[in-house]
């Protein structure tokens, strides 16, 4: 399946936010591209530097303007888009939410992030409320993709949920980069630490994975602290996670040939699923066993 990934920086301006993404769609198709898929929050600047009530105007409904303006695109290029927005489900109630567009420019489904970090410079349970609709991939015209947001790559339990459902890939919409007072080496451990983690997900289940940072500097508007470096480094693997394709630390588009028919093969190599213990996983459903 040829994908394509947009890599990109962001202002403050969400109008040349979004004219810059469009570019980037039209350039992934122009590549073959039959899916794309965008960084996470891609329409703004990544507000959750802090806790802002302000920012809650930013929200909006599903469906809505940009499932209006990325639909359009989807339909007139016969792609199915993966965007991620800021929804406002109802008053008072916000989610961090991954929209599939199908290429008839429709909502396929969407997936509301599950886990919600709060940490400093990523404040997100202040803004968004946990997905309660669980791990299910969402059905498209070019099949059952599991679509997964930025802290939901380090958790195994949601990538073995996903294609224990059907999913023939992962797909994680992403925000993380390094604060300032981050040392040299430090950085580098978070960051091969990011691409290991999904790696993983990807030999574990026998799917390709891909992870769609955004990039470029967003300073702290309280200066409270020296803000983030986004570090791009988006990527594609395949089912045993080898590395297909990957992005530096600046802006680029990708489109990349996913090897999802490999699948079955790969399975049958590692069976992991044959030999899963599922007689014995009942402590997972609990937050520690003592």
């Amino acid at each position: 399946m040829k994908t394509g990934i947009i890599q990109q920086s962001n202002t403050f301006d969400s109008a040349a936010n979004m004219g810059k993404l469009r570019n980037s769609i039209e350039s992934c198709v122009d590549m073959g591209a039959r899916l794309v898929v965008m960084p996470e929050l891609h329409n703004s600047l990544y507000f959750c530097q802090t806790e802002d009530p302000a920012v809650f105007d930013l929200a909006e409904s599903i469906p809505g303007p940009s499932t209006a303006f990325f639909g359009a695109l989807a339909k007139a290029h016969q792609i199915v888009i993966i965007a991620s927005l800021f929804e406002k489900r109802a008053p008072g109630l916000y989610h961090n939410t991954a929209v599939a567009i199908d290429a008839d420019g429709s909502i396929a489904g969407i997936y509301r992030k599950m886990h919600i970090p709060d940490d400093p410079a990523y404040y997100e349970k202040f803004y968004f409320a946990p997905g309660d609709s669980g791990f299910h991939p969402i059905q498209t015209s070019i099949g059952r993709i599991g679509v997964l947001v930025c802290w939901d790559q380090w958790f195994p339990e949601a990538a073995r949920l996903m294609a224990m459902r059907g999913a023939s890939l992962l797909a994680y919409p992403t925000a993380i980069g390094w604060e300032s007072t981050d040392v040299e080496a430090e950085k580098l451990r978070q960051r091969d630490a990011w691409t290991t983690i999904q790696r993983s997900h990807a030999i574990a289940n026998g799917i390709p994975v891909i992870a769609v940072n955004r990039c470029g500097y967003e300073p702290d508007p309280s200066a409270a602290t020296g803000g983030i470096t986004f570090w791009g480094n988006s990527f594609a693997a395949g089912p045993q996670g080898e590395i297909i394709a990957e992005l530096k630390d600046e802006e680029g588009v990708m489109v990349v040939d996913l090897p999802c028919s490999q699948t079955e093969s790969v399975r049958r190599w590692w069976p992991f699923f044959r030999d899963r213990r599922v007689d014995a996983y009942d402590g997972l459903s609990e937050r520690f066993l003592d």
